[in-house]
């Protein structure tokens, strides 16, 4: 029985088939069943990598599906400190109007988003903008805000009326999981954006 020639499946020159379905020469069968098997080891790696894949992606999504609202606060509380620390950098301490350019040996360690009306007194203006600016660590922890300071700061950026409006804002507000999610996802993609 004859057959077509045909080219060797691992160095590509031509040959004749001594039987059907035979691809490659005698010479190359060795190396090219060495070949398929690294083949096949590669192929297994990355369906092992993309199944490790596949299950990180799952066990995050349900770690995140229980998390419970304080958790899901903290987590979106430093999304939005971050946002403002870099919304105000460059701008002067709200407080007492130090930056690092005068020389007091500042880092971007020394900063917070520093809330003129505290989380714990007012948590329902815990995500507003007007409430939260870039702060000395000195002046918000150590300093226990120095409110008074704060509001005469704050008339200057946002003026008296907006002011007022947070001062006499004492509505509740319940957070839900999803509302929190939202609001991470929002202020991480307004730090990149303004990044």
């Amino acid at each position: 029985m004859s057959f077509n020639r045909t080219r060797c499946a691992h160095c590509r020159q031509k040959f004749t088939p001594e039987r059907p379905g035979q691809v490659v020469h005698l010479e190359c069968v060795e190396a090219w069943a060495l070949a398929q098997a690294e083949k096949r080891d590669r192929e297994e790696a990355k369906k092992k990598r993309m199944a490790a894949r596949v299950e990180r992606a799952e066990t995050a999504k349900r770690r995140e599906a229980m998390q419970r609202i304080p958790d899901l606060i903290a987590v979106a509380q430093r999304a939005f400190n971050a946002y403002i620390r870099a919304r105000d950098s460059g701008r002067p301490c709200i407080c007492c109007g130090r930056t690092e350019a005068m020389g007091y040996g500042l880092s971007a360690h020394g900063w917070d988003c520093g809330h003129y009306r505290s989380t714990g007194s007012a948590s329902h203006l815990r995500f507003n903008e007007d409430n939260a600016h870039r702060q000395l660590v000195i002046c918000n922890r150590h300093g226990a805000g120095r409110a008074v300071d704060y509001r005469i700061g704050l008339i200057e950026r946002i003026g008296l009326a907006r002011v007022e409006a947070l001062e006499s804002d004492n509505q509740v507000h319940k957070w839900t999981a999803d509302e929190l999610r939202g609001i991470k996802a929002y202020y991480r993609q307004k730090l990149k954006d303004l990044q």
